[in-house]
Parts: structure tokens; sequence; C-alpha cells
């Protein structure tokens, strides 16, 4: 025995079984424990006492000792930027310790020898990275990204026009239902992403390693299609108020349609460009989105202040006056998408930007504490500025005006609407249903209520611009994490990564080509409700991992983050099946379908993928209240086995 042990590969660091033997050696450190002195004999002994018979040497020897923390270094998939990577031995090295085949040549697991590794990048053996990456923190990594993603089209162009439809009352019921949505899901993301070690791949990421392969990688390509089409429509959005610029001075290039498509193509070409130098500019270009959007707020709401001039009045600003916040206190339905959910519909993807810090988790410098923190931040204000705004543009824009100066009321003549009490008269245009301004007309009406336009233009295209910006580095990035980790045939071609950021150059050029699709439709309430079941579908699963890995007790399963519920996180799944099919349930079960259809194709295929997920957790919990259960089951002649 003693001939076989000197043959070991492990002299230096004793082992039996999968335990590291500390205690083995008989020295003043090992003698000095800190857990006070040993309670018998067999803490310390003589390697030269042990024998192969020996249980103190079998695999039950670590049952009696006092077992050494793991060291993270010999379990990390990567090291840290210019240090040496760890070799550490497998599994089933471990368990061979004592035979004489054992090689001490061990090398690491392959995909960890491999830079395109399916959880990251991984260093290869000594060799020391040029340049460090660009790392962000909670405010501008996640705070400012989440809110500028949340600030986007929906904001300046559509919720005065929803607050019209909806009434005050019933746009706040919006935004707290989209809300309650975003904020339940903003929590499970945050105890998802202080679960352990979060890397690149941002939401798909975190919904793979937790629900396994089987739902992550469809809920991946959901996730990063959804955000494709996101950029069109806030591109589509900015393409519109360009659109509507060039129509003030009697200008267009071919017609308003067009003019759109063509604008917005042009547009997404240059952001494409910003993306592709690199994340360092493109969040440059977030932080001056960012002021010129709180400069446009602030014009905004001291225009509302401002007593009215008469162009203004005839477009329907009377400033703040109680019978028009009454009057638009209440709903008044017009059109084809006027309806409660229909406004939803339009209002909800304005809401969805939460998880714009969450996708570049491999760019943050701590994602466990940035995404929690930046993410409710972000919910919050953004929220308070929904409320704000919906609230004081309704208590000074009536709903109809004509923008005819001429349309001053005269005394004796008819007169219908609030607008007859100062002084004017809309009645033609509300007859003949033709008024071109008034919350219910004109979707650039913050731009003439503010103190002065050209402020909430640029607040426009910041918004606007950002938002697509930030849907345009999301969708590649999640991509190529769903590309390395090799579950669906043909896409690994996009999965491949340039430069010191590891860019996705190649999902770029695809999300590029996926924007320009929809931009081609040209209509802005025609998009927006295609992307809200994507995204309610991609909430309903995040949600649903949170809750599942809460439910199974599974022991890798310990958030740091603590203030979340698995009853409120089952809730936010539910409620968001619900809504999906509240809104149109054709989408809805066209996404449930290619949820499905994915899930089957990765349990057939059966790929490689063992991240320990909360479904293995809960079968091995079934497991095992089944074999405890039969504890208590009475023997039978015809159960025996």
């Amino acid at each position: 025995m003693a001939e076989s042990r000197n043959e070991s590969p492990y002299d230096n660091v004793p082992t039996s079984g999968r335990f590291t033997i500390r205690s083995l050696i008989s020295t003043e450190e090992t003698v000095k424990s800190p857990y006070g002195p040993p309670e018998n004999g067999n803490d310390t002994i003589n390697l030269n006492n042990l024998t192969q018979g020996s249980t103190l040497y079998m695999r039950t020897f670590g049952y009696n000792t006092v077992d050494a923390v793991p060291n993270y270094d010999h379990y990390a998939n990567t090291e840290f930027p210019g240090k040496i990577k760890k070799v550490r031995p497998t599994l089933e090295d471990l368990h061979s310790i004592l035979k004489h085949e054992s090689s001490c040549n061990l090398q690491p697991p392959e995909y960890e020898a491999n830079l395109d590794t399916p959880e990251g990048e991984a260093d290869t053996v000594g060799e020391k990275p040029i340049e460090e990456p660009v790392r962000f923190g909670w405010v501008k990594g996640v705070m400012i990204r989440c809110m500028l993603n949340i600030w986007g089209v929906i904001l300046y162009l559509r919720l005065p026009w929803i607050t019209a439809q909806a009434g005050i009352a019933l746009t706040w019921l919006i935004i707290a239902m989209s809300v309650t949505v975003t904020s339940i899901t903003g929590l499970s993301i945050s105890a998802i992403s202080t679960n352990g070690k979060v890397k690149s791949g941002g939401t798909y990421f975190l919904i793979s390693r937790s629900l396994g392969p089987e739902l992550g990688g469809s809920i991946g390509l959901i996730f990063a299609f959804a955000n494709a089409v996101a950029v069109a429509m806030h591109t589509v959005g900015f393409a519109e108020t360009v659109r509507d610029l060039l129509a003030d001075y009697d200008s267009t290039i071919v017609d308003p349609t067009n003019d759109i498509r063509i604008i917005g193509v042009i547009t997404v070409a240059v952001l494409l460009g910003i993306s592709l130098a690199g994340m360092e500019w493109e969040a440059k270009a977030q932080i001056l989105f960012f002021i010129v959007i709180m400069i446009s707020f602030v014009n905004y709401l001291v225009g509302t202040i401002i007593p009215a001039s008469e162009e203004k009045k005839a477009k329907g600003f009377f400033s703040y006056r109680a019978d028009i916040f009454a009057e638009n206190f209440v709903p008044n339905w017009r059109g084809q998408d006027g309806s409660f959910f229909g406004m939803f519909s339009i209002f909800f993807p304005s809401a969805t930007g939460i998880l714009a810090g969450a996708n570049i988790s491999g760019d943050l410098k701590d994602p466990a504490v940035a995404i929690p923190k930046g993410t409710l931040m972000a919910i919050f204000w953004t929220t308070v500025s929904y409320l704000i705004i919906s609230a004081t543009i309704a208590s000074c824009v009536v709903r109809d005006a004509s923008g005819n100066l001429n349309d001053t009321a005269i005394a004796g003549e008819y007169c219908t609407g609030l607008a007859c009490g100062y002084g004017w008269n809309f009645s033609n245009c509300i007859a003949n249903k033709t008024c071109k301004y008034g919350l219910s007309n004109h979707y650039q009406t913050m731009s003439m209520v503010s103190g002065f336009a050209p402020l909430v233009t640029a607040g426009i295209f910041g918004a606007t611009l950002s938002s697509a910006l930030a849907c345009l580095v999301s969708a590649p990035k999640v991509f190529q994490c769903l590309c390395k980790d090799n579950l669906y045939p043909l896409i690994g071609f996009f999965g491949k990564g340039y430069g010191k950021n590891n860019e996705p150059i190649r999902g770029y050029l695809l999300t590029f080509l996926i924007a320009v699709a929809f931009i081609l439709i040209g209509e802005l309430n025609t998009i927006a409700p295609i992307i809200s079941n994507f995204f309610l579908c991609s909430y309903a699963l995040i949600n649903f991992s949170c809750f599942h890995a809460s439910i199974t007790n599974s022991p890798g399963w310990r958030p740091s983050f603590k203030y979340y519920s698995k009853w409120a996180s089952l809730f936010g799944s539910v409620v968001s099946v619900i809504i999906m099919f509240l809104l149109a349930w054709e989408s809805a079960l066209i996404a449930i379908g290619i949820v499905i259809f994915l899930l089957g194709y990765v349990l057939y295929k059966k790929p490689e993928a063992n991240w320990g997920s909360s479904v293995q957790a809960g079968s091995y919990n079934m497991a095992l209240s089944y074999c405890v259960g039969l504890n208590q089951v009475e023997e039978h002649i015809k159960n025996f086995r």
C-alpha cells in the first residue's frame, strides 16, 4: 500500500475519495483547528499508518473530519486577467485516487480551454490580455441604460394620445398594470442575477442557467428577436418626427409613408455604425442622449406654466384648467384601436426596457450589484415621469382643436366643447371630424406645449435613438451567448466575437437586417403590438424561473437579493400570460407555439449542457421524497424487491 501511495500523483495534496485531507499530517497548524480540539484521535494521524482497509482512508473518511472550505478558483471557468489558469481535477480523477493508472497531467474541460466557451471567455494558460475591456457601474451601465430604453418613442409621441383616448384614470391604470408586471420581473431578475456569477448573455444566460437549456434556448431566440423588432419601432418613431418636421416646411422626399421608410433605414444604418465602433462609444452616446432628454423634460414642464399664446390656444392649449382636467379624466375611445387593451398593447412596449442593463451583463463591473440597484431605480423614476406627464398634459390641452387662428368664438354663434369658455369655437372641425390638433389628433402635442419646441424635438430624437441603440446592442449580445451554447443548428456562425470586448459583429448585421424588414412596415401603431407579446412571454419565463428555483428548494438557489417573493413571481408569470391573450390571442398563440416547438427540439436533440438547473433540482427532490416516503409503506410480498 505504501508503494502505491508513493506512485500517486497527489503526494503534495493527500486526498481521499472526493475530500481533500488537510488534517492527515500531524503539524502544529493542523492540530490547532479553528473549530476547537479534535473529538478523538482520528483527526490527526500519520500517513504511514493508513492501509487499504482503513475506514479513515476510504470514502467514509470525509465524514469523520472537518472539511476545508472549497476554493472558488478550483471550480471557476475563467481566471482573473493576467493570472495563470488553474488546472483542476475532474470528478473521475478524484474518485479514482487509489488507482495506479491515475495521471497527474490533468487538463481543464475542453470548453474551458477554448476561447469560445459557452459561459464566457476564458484565457488560455499563461496568456495575458493585451488590453482590458470596458466595464460599467450600476448608474452608467444599468440605470441610465434602462431609463433611456424605457423613455422611448411612446413617451413623446403616443402617451398624450393614449391619455386622450383612455382618460387620466385609465391611463394611470394602464401604467400601473405595466409597472406591476415590470416591477415583479425586476425583482425576479434581481434575485436571479445575485445567485452566483453572471456572465455575458444577459436575460438568456440568467434563464438558461436557472431553468435549463430547454426553456432557456427558446426564450433566448424570442427575446433577441423582440429586441431586433424594437429597434425598428423606435427608429420608425424617430422617422415619424423627422417627417412631421419636413411637413412643417412643406418639404417631402417621396410621400409620407415612404419618407418614414427612407429616413428609418438611413437612421438604423448610422446606429449600426455607432454600435460597431464599440461599447465605449455607445455608452458615451447614451450619456449625451440622457442629458438631452432631461433638458426636454424641464422644457416641457416650464411650458405648461407659461401663459398660452394665441397660436397655442388655436391648437388647444389653455394652461392648467380644472374643467379640462375633469373632461380628460374619463375615457373617450376613438378609432380602430379605441379600447382599453388596444391602448395597453401600444403603451406596454414603453415599459419593456427594464432588461437593457441585464442584457449587457458581460460588460458590467459587478452584475450582482449593478443589475438589482440600477433596474429598480430605473423603474421607479420612469414610472414617476409617466404619471406626471400624463396628468399635466391632460390638464392643459383639450381633445380637439383646429389650429386656425380665425376660429374664435362669436357671441350668439353655436359652439360646443370646452374651448367655447375660453373664446374659441372648434365646433366645425369637431362635427366634421377634421380637427388636426388637440390630444386626440396631434402626436406632437408635447412639442406644442413646451416652452421651446426644438428642445422637445431634440428629446424625441434622444429618446428614440437611445432606445433603438440599446436594443441594437442587446439583441446581438443575447444571441451571441445562445450561439456559443450550440443548442440549435446553423446559428453558430453569428456567435463569433471580435475585439477586446468580444463584439458580435455578425449578430449586429443580422439585427440590422431584421430591423430594416420591420421598418419597411412604416406604421408605429402596427409594430408596437407585435413585440408586446414577445416581451410578455420573456417576462413570464423570467418570473417562472425565479418561482421554480425557489419552490424546488434547489441547493444552488441562494440569491443575496432577499426582497423578492416566489409567489409574487408566480403571480407575475400568470398575469403576463393572461395579458398576452387579452392583447392579441393570435400572436400569443404564435409566441407560445414557438416556445413549445423550440422546447421540443432541444428535448429531442439532448444537447450536452449541464448547468445545474432548477429542473434537475426538482427531479432530485421528487426522487428523494418518494424514497423517504417508502419508509412509511409496510412491506408486502407483492412489492418485494
